[in-house]
């Protein structure tokens, strides 16, 4: 394992995560332990987070991944999609925490990909598959993602309308992510959007986006993690309708002009 500048308090970490509904056991802890000890190594290579200090790994990423927990049951829950999930968060936490989930990890950046096919591999994860590309381009009904140049891109199978549970952490303003997220989930799937304390203007904002695009009223709950004074909102959008064939619309356009 990696020399880790300081000693991370595990006890702290298994005490938060039953405060927010997760009972983390001794095999679940090795494993975050391995990955911690994983992110450190190859962020010295590849800047995966900046977040990098072990002890901010643990509140930032794991219990922030964890927090999850107390808007969705996934204990009822079978398949989860990360959207643009950076270094694994919170979808590889979630998976370690719940292991019958299958999880999909989706990123635009490969050398993240990367790290992540690493972690799985080393903690022997199954039902994990990773997926290099934008959002847009796997959800739309013919799964086909045209580059500006050059031929057609070869895409895996549709992602749409396919998950119960699609999350996503601070990538974009709601309006945004709405447009990104709400096509993985089935209906009587949910999204799960992490944000920032202050999130009210957002959720105001996005009303209208979440609701064409088969999305039901949001729900925020707003919390700090445990043992911090980090707050977190946590939105949760319930899919109620399909959403329109036309959605969503070819890659970088839903940033350009959000609905």
């Amino acid at each position: 394992m990696a020399e880790l500048p300081g000693s991370p308090d595990w006890v702290q970490l298994t005490q938060g995560a039953l405060e927010l509904g997760v009972s983390l056991d001794g095999g679940q802890i090795a494993a975050l332990e391995r990955y911690l000890d994983l992110l450190i190594e190859w962020n010295q290579r590849f800047n995966l987070t900046a977040i990098a200090e072990p002890e901010e790994v643990l509140t930032k990423h794991f219990l922030d991944s964890l927090a999850c927990a107390r808007v969705v049951d996934f204990a009822t829950q079978h398949t989860l999609v990360d959207v643009g999930t950076g270094a694994g968060f919170p979808g590889m936490v979630l998976k370690i925490a719940f292991p019958h989930l299958r999880l999909t990890l989706l990123d635009a950046v490969r050398k993240r990909l990367g790290f992540l096919e690493h972690v799985a591999a080393e903690l022997k994860l199954d039902g994990v598959e990773i997926l290099h590309a934008r959002a847009e381009d796997v959800t739309r009904p013919d799964s086909q993602a045209h580059s500006r140049k050059g031929p057609p891109r070869e895409m895996p199978p549709s992602h749409r309308e396919r998950f119960d549970v699609v999350a996503a952490r601070a990538v974009a303003r709601l309006n945004v992510l709405a447009e990104w997220t709400l096509p993985f989930a089935k209906i009587g799937g949910q999204v799960i959007l992490m944000k920032g304390p202050d999130v009210k203007e957002e959720v105001e904002e996005a009303a209208h986006a979440l609701s064409l695009l088969g999305g039901g009223p949001p729900e925020v709950l707003t919390l700090q993690l445990p043992g911090t004074d980090i707050g977190r909102s946590l939105v949760r959008v319930p899919k109620l309708r399909a959403t329109p064939r036309s959605y969503p619309r070819p890659s970088g356009i839903a940033r350009k002009s959000p609905l």
